[in-house]
């Protein structure tokens, strides 16, 4: 047995009893068309796989392919629960759930940290995607906040529309300015660096 496994509680507090669970948060960022929802479908399947609990979440306002699924662009899915806000994200996290995955994290603003830092703490693993950066370019508070206090980030590139390198950034094509406006291929495209148009 390993000689940390021996000392008791008392001797050294700061140790955590062995068997007890502990959760961690990991996020998926990247642009429109890069293959976030994908990841994150292909993580909770592997943990269904596992016989581990999962249960799945996508904002409300996420209506693209159809209602109470995460759906990738290529027609991927899961059933999901569509949550309005943050906080019923986690009113509705049953007890015995093991895994949590959450989709476009950035809808839910600043309120989903707390929430996957409170399901981390509670023991459980969260899987959390969405976008790193809105259609000028600029960073999700939210996300950037989340990709901070995680312990795994991945972040995914596309493919640039215009030229084929790497792309980062979502190029929105309608001239709406509102910041979010949800949408497909219909609203938005894929562009490096080079190729965006702020």
């Amino acid at each position: 047995m390993h000689a940390l496994a021996t000392h008791s509680k008392n001797n050294h507090p700061h140790l955590r009893p062995i068997g007890m669970p502990c959760g961690w948060i990991e996020v998926v960022v990247g642009s429109m068309f890069s293959g976030k929802s994908q990841e994150l479908i292909r993580r909770v399947r592997l943990a269904g796989i596992a016989r581990q609990k999962v249960q799945t979440f996508n904002s409300a306002l996420d209506t693209r392919y159809g209602k109470n699924h995460i759906i990738s662009h290529d027609q991927v899915k899961v059933p999901s629960f569509a949550a309005k806000t943050a906080k019923e994200i986690l009113q509705n996290v049953e007890e015995d759930t093991q895994v949590v995955g959450i989709d476009e994290v950035h809808f839910f603003g600043e309120a989903i940290v707390g929430v996957c830092e409170t399901l981390a703490d509670q023991g459980r693993r969260v899987i959390a995607a969405g976008l790193d950066q809105d259609y000028k370019g600029e960073p999700f508070v939210a996300t950037s906040r989340l990709m901070a206090v995680s312990e795994f980030v991945t972040k995914n590139l596309a493919i640039c529309i215009v030229c084929g390198n790497p792309a980062n950034r979502s190029q929105r094509l309608s001239h709406t300015r509102k910041r979010i406006s949800v949408g497909a291929a219909d609203k938005y495209e894929a562009r490096c660096r080079r190729c965006f148009q702020r």
